[in-house]
C-alpha cells in the first residue's frame, strides 16, 4: 500500500479522497492556493503545500508548482481527482517521469480519448454506436457550414475537447449557425485552450445515460451499472439516479458491453465513465470521461463499493476486486448537487459567506459530499459547487421521499443557492413519474424556478419572537457586566406605567411593511399581526435555533442576523425580514433604467454595440465570460447607446457600470 498520496484537486473531491485514504492507513498531501488557505480539505490533511495565487492556472493547473509540491511532502502517488489536471496526459506522464504514481489512466488513452473526433473514429471501429455527425479535423467554417446543413438541423455544436456544457451549442437554424459557432470556438478556447469542434445531429427528447467502467492492468474490465443523468441545466448535470429509471436487463447488459468494449479499444486502466445519449430504443455513445465521475456516489451506494479505493488498489497493480458476475445492485440512489448560483437569473454562480449550512445527518441511507463548512466563503475563483447530497433507498420511489426529506433539512444562509429549485425538481410529479430526458428542466421552467413565497403570519411571528428573545439574551449578557445588574434599565419585559405592557416591531418584506404590536405576558407574548391574536414563547439557542411555542403548537425553526435582515429558516423553506429601524431614514431607491450592470465578475469577451447605435428591448449588448461560460446581456430599453466603459478582453467586478442607455429623444425616428 501507498504511504502517502498528494491529491492534485480541491474542495469537495479532495475530501472525498481523502476519507478513503485515511481508511486504508494511506497519510494524505493536500494542495492549496492562497485563497484556499482556510479551506476544509487543507484542514482535513495530514499535511498541505502552498502552490500559488488565487487563479487556477497559477496554482492548481500549473503542473510545475503541483509536482513540486509531491516531491516536498515526498508522496508516492498523485490522485487528481476530477476537473483541473484530472484529464491532462502531460500531467499523467509528468507523474511517471517524477517517479511518482498516477492514480488515474494511461497517458495514451486520456489522450485518445480527450479528443471526441478521435474518440468517436476509434468507437466506430470497436462497433460501438455513433450518433451521425462530423467528427473530422478540418475546421473550415465553410465546410463545417456545409456538414451541418448535410446533417440536418437541429444540430449540436461541441468542443472536441470539451466537457461540462463548456465550447456547446444547439442550433436550430442555418442562419443561425455562424455566430452559434464562433461562439462555441470562443468558449472553448477559453475552457481547455482548443477551439476545435464537431458538429451532431441534435436529438430532441434524449436521455444522458452513461456506464461506469473500471480496468487494471491483467485484462480484466468490468462495468459497474449505469447512471441517468439526464437532469441538466445549461449541459451541466444538476441530479443523477443509478440504476436509470425503466432500464430493462437485456438493454443495461447492452450498455455495458458497449461500455466495456470502449475501454478495451483505447487500453484503459482504471476509473473511467462511457456516456451514452439515448433516444427511444436507440442509444450512442457520446464521450468518454478519463477520470472519476463528480456523480460517483450514487454507483458506490447501489453496488455496495468504495470506487476510489479500487482506483487506488488498481494504481498498485492489483487486479480489480470483483469479477462482473460478482457485482450487483442493491436499491436506488439518487444524487442533487448544491450549486451556489442564482436560478432565478438563469442559473448565474454567486458568492458570499456560508453564514449558516446545516445538512441531514448522515448514515446508511443519507451521504453528503462537500468541501466547506460554515463560515467558509464561496468565491468566483473556482466552481460554486456547495455540497453534493446523496441518498439510497430500496426503490426509487422511496429514495425519492428520502431525497426529499433531505433538501428540507438542509440550510444554508448567506449567499444564493439551487436548493428550492432542487426541492421543486424532486417533489414535481413528472420526476416523481421518471418523465425524463435532457429537456426536462427548460419544459418545466415555470413550476421549477419558483417565486419567492410571500411572508405568513407564522414567518412573522417566528421573527418577532427571535427578535425578542436575542434582546432579552443581549440585554441580560449587558446587565452582567454592568455595575448596576439590578437596574431597571436592563428589564426587557416591556414594562409600563398604568398601561398595558407593549412594544412594536416592523418588518419589511420588499415592499410590504407589516407592524407587530408585542405584549409582555407572564408566560411569553401576546402578537398582534394583521387583525389577529397569536400567543408565542420560545428558546433560542446557539447559531439561531429556535424552540417555538405558537398557540400551543411546537415546532423548531431557525433564525439568522445577516446585513440587518433577519432570515427565517422554518420548514425547508428560507425567508428574509428587514426589521425596520423607526429612526432609519428613506432612502431613495429609484434606480436609472438605463444603466448595464455585470451580474458577476468576469471577463469580456465581446461587445456588439458601441456609442452612440440605436438599440430595441432585447438585443444583444455585451458577452461576459465567467466560470469559464459565457453570458450575454441584452437591452432592457429601446434607447441610444449613451457610453461603454469596457472594451473585449476586460476584467470587470460584480455589480461594475458596463454601458449606458439613455432614450431617444421623442422626436427621433
Amino acid at each position: 500500500m501507498f504511504g502517502k498520496v498528494l491529491i492534485a484537486n480541491r474542495g469537495e473531491i479532495a475530501c472525498r479522497v481523502m476519507g478513503t485514504l485515511r481508511r486504508l492507513g494511506i497519510r494524505s498531501a493536500a494542495i492549496y492556493s492562497e485563497a484556499d488557505a482556510q479551506a476544509a480539505h487543507v484542514a482535513m490533511a495530514d499535511e498541505a503545500h502552498l502552490i500559488g495565487p488565487a487563479p487556477a492556472v497559477e496554482s492548481y493547473l500549473d503542473i510545475a508548482a503541483v509536482l513540486a509540491a509531491a516531491k516536498r511532502a515526498e508522496a508516492e502517488a498523485i490522485h487528481p481527482g476530477y476537473g483541473f489536471l484530472s484529464e491532462n496526459a502531460v500531467f499523467a506522464e509528468a507523474c511517471a517521469e517524477a517517479g511518482m504514481v498516477f492514480i488515474g489512466p494511461p497517458a495514451d488513452a486520456i489522450r485518445a480519448m480527450g479528443s471526441k473526433s478521435a474518440a468517436k473514429t476509434m468507437m466506430e471501429q470497436a462497433g460501438v454506436p455513433l450518433v451521425p455527425g462530423y467528427h473530422g479535423d478540418n475546421q473550415d467554417l465553410g465546410l463545417l457550414a456545409a456538414e451541418a446543413n448535410q446533417i440536418g438541423f437541429p444540430v449540436l455544436i461541441k468542443a472536441t475537447a470539451g466537457g461540462g456544457g463548456k465550447g456547446m451549442r444547439i442550433v436550430e437554424r442555418p442562419e443561425d449557425f455562424d455566430e452559434a459557432l464562433a461562439g462555441a470556438k470562443r468558449e472553448a478556447l477559453a475552457a481547455f485552450g482548443d477551439e476545435r469542434v464537431l458538429i451532431e445531429k441534435y436529438l430532441t427528447k434524449p436521455r444522458h445515460i452513461e456506464v461506469q467502467i473500471f480496468a487494471d492492468t491483467h485484462g480484466n474490465a468490468v462495468h459497474l451499472f449505469e447512471r441517468d443523468c439526464s437532469i441538466q441545466r445549461r449541459y451541466q448535470k444538476v441530479m443523477e439516479e443509478a440504476p436509470a429509471p425503466g432500464m430493462t436487463p437485456e438493454r443495461r447488459d447492452e450498455m455495458g458491453a458497449s461500455a466495456v468494449a470502449a475501454a478495451r479499444a483505447c487500453g484503459y486502466v482504471g476509473a473511467g465513465t462511457v456516456e451514452f445519449i439515448a433516444e427511444d430504443d436507440a442509444y450512442y455513445f457520446m464521450e468518454m470521461n478519463t477520470r472519476l465521475q463528480v456523480e460517483h456516489p450514487v454507483t458506490e451506494m447501489i453496488a455496495g463499493q468504495d470506487l476510489v479505493e479500487w482506483q487506488v488498489r488498481v494504481a498498485l497493480g492489483e487486479a480489480l476486486p470483483c469479477s462482473q458476475d460478482e457485482l450487483s445492485i442493491a436499491g436506488h440512489a439518487i444524487e442533487v448537487r448544491l450549486y451556489a448560483e442564482d436560478t432565478a437569473r438563469d442559473f448565474l454562480p454567486a458568492t458570499g459567506n456560508l453564514a449558516r449550512l446545516r445538512f441531514p445527518v448522515e448514515g446508511p441511507h443519507v451521504r453528503v459530499d462537500s468541501g466547506v463548512r460554515q463560515g467558509d466563503t464561496v468565491s468566483h475563483h473556482y466552481d460554486p459547487m456547495i455540497a453534493k447530497l446523496i441518498v439510497w433507498e430500496r426503490d426509487r420511489d422511496t429514495a425519492l421521499g428520502r431525497l426529499r426529506a433531505a433538501l428540507s433539512a438542509t440550510e444554508i444562509v448567506g449567499v444564493t443557492t439551487n436548493l428550492p429549485f432542487l426541492a421543486a425538481i424532486a417533489a414535481h410529479s413528472a420526476y416523481g413519474a421518471a418523465e425524463i430526458d435532457t429537456g426536462f428542466i427548460a419544459r418545466h421552467r415555470d413550476d421549477l424556478v419558483l417565486e419567492s413565497m410571500p411572508v405568513g403570519d407564522e414567518v412573522l411571528a417566528v421573527a418577532c419572537l427571535a427578535e425578542l428573545l436575542h434582546r432579552r439574551t443581549e440585554s441580560g449578557a449587558a446587565a452582567e457586566q454592568s455595575s448596576e445588574p439590578f437596574s431597571p434599565w436592563h428589564d426587557t419585559t416591556g414594562w409600563r406605567l398604568n398601561i398595558d405592557t407593549h412594544s412594536r416591531l416592523a418588518f419589511r418584506d420588499g415592499e410590504t411593511e407589516t407592524v407587530v404590536t408585542v405584549y409582555y405576558r407572564a408566560d411569553g407574548y401576546e402578537l398582534a399581526l394583521n387583525g389577529k391574536q397569536v400567543r408565542a414563547s420560545g428558546e433560542l439557542g446557539q447559531d439561531g435555533d429556535l424552540l417555538v411555542e405558537f398557540n400551543g403548537r411546537r415546532f423548531p425553526a431557525a433564525v439568522v442576523r445577516l446585513d440587518g435582515d433577519l432570515i427565517v429558516l422554518l420548514r425547508g423553506r428560507t425567508f428574509r425580514l428587514h426589521l425596520v429601524d423607526p429612526l432609519e431614514s428613506v432612502a431613495d431607491e429609484a434606480e436609472s433604467t438605463g444603466r448595464v450592470v455585470a451580474p458577476m465578475p468576469g471577463k469580456v469577451v465581446q461587445l456588439y454595440v458601441k456609442p452612440g447605435e440605436a438599440v430595441q428591448r432585447g438585443a444583444p449588448l455585451i458577452v461576459l465570460e465567467a466560470m469559464k461560460m459565457e453570458h450575454r446581456l441584452s437591452a432592457e430599453m429601446d434607447g441610444i447607446v449613451a457610453e461603454v466603459f469596457y472594451g473585449t478582453g476586460d476584467l470587470v467586478a460584480e455589480g461594475a457600470e458596463l454601458m449606458i442607455l439613455k432614450e431617444r429623444d421623442a422626436g427621433a425616428a
